[in-house]
């Protein structure tokens, strides 16, 4: 009995090339995306279980509440909170780990130098990150003197011979020697980039203000990261509840006015749920894993919408069937059995081109996602899950089509008086507004999600992107050089100026309190970003000076100095800020000057207060302004040679600011591809079942076509009359849609303080484009069925 139902299936497919045609290219390429849409999300829920106790691991943070009661999320830790986690709270914890920041450093050895990203943590971690070793174990970092390096960061500098024991060099400045390699951290891992790991004590004992928080028991600095590993069979939150006063109860004074509250941030969360707002967290990208798995839910909807669409209008032609196969003896059952075989005959085929066109395209996805999945073509629970999907996929495209067609009445049928009802051409019509609705809303979300990205491009970032460059100070090499070095860079005619800062341009390294200024609120605690700088650093960067004037060699008193942005101007609240004194660290600082705002962080949140100081001996990074009248290759060139010649031992490594500030836009832009893509498939995929359902239901009046034309309709007439029904349907797929789609991206808006408005004139050109798009699929067959000879139509019974 099962192989007849596909043998018939079979011969219905063959038979009906064309409608078969669109239900298999429709389904294959709605699998396919759905397909790619769960791998997509199976990469993002499983970031971090690489690691064996990654429900266990947190990292831990520290809320600290402002004047105004708002709370702030810090990722800084205090140097003696690591020991005190230890000694008071031991029992709660398998690891407590101390973490310096990770960063750019130089491993060199003989005459190979490279730029790695590493960091500095206790030797707890190796087991903690349950790191898999190649050469070596997880007590790599117990002597002070040694680093574990990553299998690809080994190749590169050793070759494949085992280099445990070899000396290599950290930063130009410290020997270590290799105690182990470990296997490349996965690329869904948050430590994916991790390429060198070297023991704590050393970072404490190479940076004297290290050593200063260690000796001094320093509580009021928060420099560090500290991460945890929850005792097996300890409640996480139960443990957040007892350490939650550990820095509080430590303070004294002014520095307990913030009550600075510990937080434990699941390793699980750390990429999904990473945003804070207020000291509570309101999740982050997992609001993408949820959007990209309804509108995959959606895709699917819409290809089954296409076949039971097909198939119910199919009912007059397969009435007769229905009629003889019941007056024969088939029970109702066996007719459903045969229907649904139909569709499960379609499904598997689709699936197996899906799965041809997932295979082609993860290579594109990938680079598109920014994601390295593989094809997981030997994973079990994979093809289980597909088989599952195939049955659900057959049910759901088939179910409606198999009941509605074997519940015909044979008498009626092989009578000739069958005609398809209200009910089911009601039903056709809810489909076809259904999947022109959720395409109308994807379009309108794929817009707004531009709109915000170009409305942030736009915002003033209050310094001059164009050729300017920045250089990482990675090593101690290029201390006390900045003088000559300028001074020869200018003299090449490569660059127009040179400066140095603690921070980058594009991020914020540093912030603090302990401000203080006359008209302060005693109670008023402040918390300020500062930088500090060198004198040309204004006139490198081509900040804008609002008020006052820029720092100047010509005035000694500079080096005390302060430059506000006028974010700090209004956070303060000081009228007319030139010449006022601001008391710092024990120390009176004029303020000379103020500057407009700087977007250094994200460009979708207000600009943070700032203080802009001279300071030599804090500087991280160098900026140079590229000499415009130059190329940029040629003015690279010679700025090269000046920094090998000063700093040799150095890899010339360089960003253009334009550049990084343009990666802030990465996560959305690529969310923006990913959703345009979705909304092309779910508009093809609605088309093509537009297009077919089009094309049946001009053959089924065919006849009525040809009277009309006879009668004197011009082709006009006719394309009118085979239209309207289809426009009114998207016209009324548009109106529910609109209000449904406004919800959802003021929604998605409120997650950003600096947002563009909803504007009308995106609700009416979507409206505009979907009746277009309609009215393009559904004339082609109404204006060829127009233009038919009206006595071939006549002739068609």
């Amino acid at each position: 009995m099962i192989k007849n139902y596909f043998k018939i299936a079979w011969r219905n497919l063959i038979k009906n090339k064309g409608l078969s045609f669109i239900n298999l290219s429709g389904l294959a390429l709605g699998m396919a995306v759905v397909i790619l849409i769960g791998l997509w999300i199976y990469d993002e829920v499983t970031f971090n279980q690489n690691h064996e106790n990654y429900d266990r691991i947190a990292h831990v943070l520290m809320n600290k509440t402002s004047s105004n009661g708002d709370k702030r999320t810090r990722f800084t830790m205090p140097f003696p909170l690591g020991n005190e986690l230890r000694d008071k709270y031991g029992d709660n914890f398998d690891y407590v780990v101390m973490s310096s920041f990770h960063g750019d450093n130089i491993l060199s050895i003989d005459n190979k130098i490279l730029t790695k990203l590493g960091g500095f943590m206790e030797p707890e971690a190796l087991r903690m990150l349950s790191l898999r070793m190649i050469y070596g174990d997880w007590d790599g970092l117990k002597n002070p003197n040694s680093v574990v390096i990553s299998q690809s960061t080994s190749k590169a500098l050793f070759g494949d011979i085992n280099p445990i024991g070899k000396p290599l060099k950290i930063s130009n400045l410290l020997d270590v020697f290799v105690t182990g390699v470990y296997q490349d951290i996965p690329f869904n891992a948050t430590f994916n980039n991790l390429e060198f790991i070297a023991p704590w004590e050393l970072y404490v004992t190479s940076h004297s203000w290290v050593r200063y928080a260690r000796d001094n028991n320093f509580w009021d600095n928060n420099s560090y990261q500290l991460y945890v590993q929850i005792a097996d069979g300890r409640n996480m939150k139960l443990v957040n509840a007892k350490i939650k006063d550990a820095v509080y109860d430590n303070l004294s004074g002014n520095s307990k006015k913030s009550h600075p509250e510990l937080v434990l941030h699941p390793m699980k969360d750390w990429h999904l749920r990473s945003d804070w707002k207020n000291g509570v967290n309101v999740g982050g990208f997992i609001q993408y894993v949820w959007l990209f798995g309804i509108i995959g839910l959606f895709v699917l909807l819409l290809a089954c919408i296409n076949f039971m669409n097909l198939s119910t209008a199919q009912s007059e032609k397969r009435a007769k069937e229905v009629g003889v196969l019941k007056s024969i003896g088939s029970s109702k059952k066996q007719l459903i059995n045969q229907f649904l075989s139909e569709s499960f005959l379609v499904v598997v085929l689709a699936f197996i081109l899906a799965i041809s066109i997932v295979f082609l395209a993860i290579p594109s996805f990938n680079q598109l996602a920014d994601k390295q999945i593989v094809f997981p073509y030997k994973n079990i629970l994979f093809w289980l899950i597909n088989i599952g999907f195939i049955i659900v996929t057959s049910l759901l495209a088939g179910s409606y089509p198999a009941f509605y067609l074997s519940s015909f009445r044979p008498v009626k049928v092989l009578k000739g008086g069958f005609k398809a009802g209200k009910s089911a051409t009601s039903f056709r019509k809810t489909l076809v507004v259904v999947q022109f609705a959720v395409s109308v809303m994807l379009v309108i979300g794929t817009i707004v999600v531009k709109k915000q990205i170009n409305h942030s491009k736009n915002r003033p970032i209050g310094y001059e992107q164009e050729g300017l460059v920045m250089i990482g100070k990675v090593t101690e090499d290029y201390e006390g050089k900045y003088n000559v070095l300028r001074s020869e860079l200018l003299n090449t005619g490569a660059i127009e100026n040179m400066s140095e800062s603690s921070s980058p341009l594009t991020d914020v390294w540093s912030s603090g309190g302990g401000f203080e200024w006359q008209g302060k609120d005693p109670n008023f605690l402040t918390n300020i970003v500062t930088v500090c700088v060198s004198h040309d650093y204004g006139k490198t960067v081509g900040w804008n000076i609002a008020k006052g004037r820029d720092f100047s060699r010509t005035f000694s008193t500079d080096s005390t100095a302060f430059i506000l942005n006028e974010a700090a101007v209004k956070y303060m609240g000081i009228k007319d800020p030139i010449g006022k004194t601001i008391r710092w660290n024990n120390q009176d600082h004029k303020v000379i000057g103020v500057v407009k705002n700087i977007l250094t962080e994200s460009p979708f949140q207000p600009v943070k207060q700032a203080v802009y100081m001279i300071k030599y001996d804090n500087t991280n990074w160098i900026e140079l302004k590229l000499n415009p009248s130059k190329s940029a290759s040629e003015s690279l060139a010679a700025i090269k040679t000046v920094f090998n010649k000063h700093a040799p031992n150095v890899p010339f490594e360089y960003q253009f600011v334009d550049e990084t500030f343009a990666e802030k836009f990465i996560a959305e832009e690529r969310i923006r591809k990913l959703s345009t893509i979705f909304s092309f498939f779910t508009i093809f995929i609605s088309c093509l079942g537009l297009f077919g359902l089009a094309s049946f239901i001009v053959e089924q009046r065919t006849k009525e076509i040809g009277i009309r034309k006879v009668v004197g309709a011009s082709v006009f007439n006719l394309w009118k009359l085979l239209s309207k029904d289809f426009i009114t349907l998207v016209i009324l797929a548009t109106i529910i849609a609109i209000p449904l789609a406004y919800y959802g991206v003021n929604n998605w808006l409120d997650n950003y303080e600096y947002r563009t408005e909803v504007s009308w004139w995106v609700f009416v050109t979507v409206g505009i484009g979907a009746i277009v798009v309609t009215l393009t699929t559904v004339s082609f067959q109404a204006i060829k069925a127009a233009n038919t000879n009206p006595i071939k139509s006549l002739k068609t019974e």
